[in-house]
């Protein structure tokens, strides 16, 4: 029997384990889930014969060295942090290991002992990066196969909530790690657009929208998405003149998002002594210029320039920032107090589905007329547990593992899902699980 150990039970594995774990007799497989919680890792399983729930701390090493050590390949859904320990825990195994996070520089530096191993260490095979990676190169083959020149390349994801669950004025819900949601954009954003190099600061990230529309599920915002020109050289377009990556929000929430991030409440630099008896109207007055003769409301509408009964005023009073409720938080930094509010405020409830949307707008000449196409994605998922999250990250990854248990990925080392033998077969049977881009050609201007 051969045996695919997952790390992490949380919210992306659900799709994963079910995938490894419908195929497991038919291919005489095993599949072991470790997590901290050992009783979410069990709930995972489902009492399947195939699988087993394993308790799993990764600061233990005789642990991490017994349960990597029985695997054929190791499937890592743990934060990205720690993905370079367990990386050379499976180089010094020799197992194969399969991410779908960024690469870290030092999860780099192993490409060469990984390859001389023969090991696949493949990373970025979730939604974004993954899905998108795939699709893309899919695309861009295609163009230059038929001797055509990119000129443009702009992609975008989000992780929304579904038109049927969407109730409150932000058109949003917690869908993945809220922290991340919270700290999102803290880097900036760095791109290029018609041969110019362009920087968005944090301050003005928010403010540095686009809307764009979608047949048949409505309009939608984009702002710019970290270092979008880390992705030229990986994507051979080193000579295109617009190279842009970005996140997708409903309209309206970027507007109000950027109150927070101006306030202040965004930060993550520094505690907050008195958090813990503070209210989270205390907490909002805590960023304002002293005013007796003005509330908290007035103050904010002041310093911020908003309108009272304006639609970012009322998305703010619906967040509870002015409520006179304790915060209850032991010495928090402004990031905690605001994480904690809205982890309230934007979890899913029974019922509700969310919603992945992903769409790539590619420009090329060939020859010498100019094309474009757009090509875009949307995914619903079916509850709260079976989420379109968990369905467009855990599926490829799943989707990824079987490929290196069947020695159907060539390459060798540290690995992106920009190969054909990679990208193909994991896209064709996406297809199936529901997960199919809609492709139209169209020129446009960006």
């Amino acid at each position: 029997m051969k045996k695919i150990v997952i790390l992490g039970a949380g919210r992306s594995a659900t799709a994963c384990i079910r995938y490894l774990l419908d195929r497991s007799a038919e291919n005489g497989w095993t599949v072991t889930v470790g997590d901290l919680d050992l009783e979410q890792a069990e709930r995972k399983i489902g009492g399947h014969s195939s699988g087993e729930a394993v308790p799993f701390d990764i600061k233990d090493r005789n642990l991490r060295q017994e349960l990597l050590g029985g695997a054929d390949c190791v499937i890592s859904l743990l934060p990205a942090r720690m993905h370079p320990l367990i990386a050379r825990t499976c180089l010094d195994l020799g197992k194969h290991l399969v991410t779908a996070s960024y690469v870290s520089d030092s999860l780099r530096r192993l490409h060469a002992r990984a390859k001389k191993k023969g090991l696949v260490f493949l990373n970025e095979v979730g939604l974004d990066p993954g899905i998108d990676h795939m699709s893309a190169m899919r695309i861009i083959d295609r163009i230059k196969e038929q001797g055509g020149r990119i000129t443009c390349f702009d992609s975008s994801t989000g992780g929304l909530i579904a038109p049927a669950s969407d109730d409150n004025p932000w058109h949003y819900k917690f869908t993945w790690n809220p922290r991340n949601v919270i700290l999102a954009g803290q880097g900036g954003a760095r791109f290029l657009h018609h041969d110019q190099y362009k920087f968005i600061p944090y301050h003005q990230l928010f403010k540095r929208t686009e809307i764009v529309s979608i047949p048949g599920w409505g309009d939608f915002e984009i702002y710019g998405n970290r270092d979008s020109l880390k992705y030229q050289q990986t994507y051979g377009l080193e000579n295109i003149s617009t190279m842009f990556r970005g996140t997708i929000r409903r309209p309206g929430f970027c507007e109000s998002w950027d109150i927070f991030v101006q306030m202040g409440m965004t930060d993550d630099s520094y505690f907050m002594n008195d958090s813990e008896t503070m209210t989270y109207r205390e907490y909002t007055n805590r960023f304002m210029k002293f005013d007796p003769t003005l509330s908290v409301e007035e103050k904010l509408e002041r310093d911020m320039g908003l309108v009272p009964d304006s639609a970012v005023m009322e998305r703010l009073r619906w967040t509870g920032i002015f409520d006179d409720k304790p915060i209850g938080l032991k010495k928090a930094t402004p990031a905690h107090v605001l994480q904690h509010l809205l982890e309230e405020k934007w979890s899913l409830k029974p019922d509700d589905r969310d919603m992945i949307v992903m769409l790539h707008r590619i420009g090329y000449t060939l020859q010498g007329e100019e094309h474009g196409i757009v090509s875009h994605l949307v995914v619903e998922g079916e509850d709260p547990d079976n989420t379109a999250m968990s369905k467009t990250v855990g599926l490829p990854v799943a989707i990824a593992a079987r490929l290196i248990m069947e020695n159907k990925v060539k390459s060798r080392g540290v690995l992106l899902p920009l190969e054909r033998d990679i990208y193909d077969p994991i896209l064709d049977e996406l297809k199936e699980h529901g997960i199919r881009f809609i492709e139209e050609q169209r020129n446009f201007f960006i």
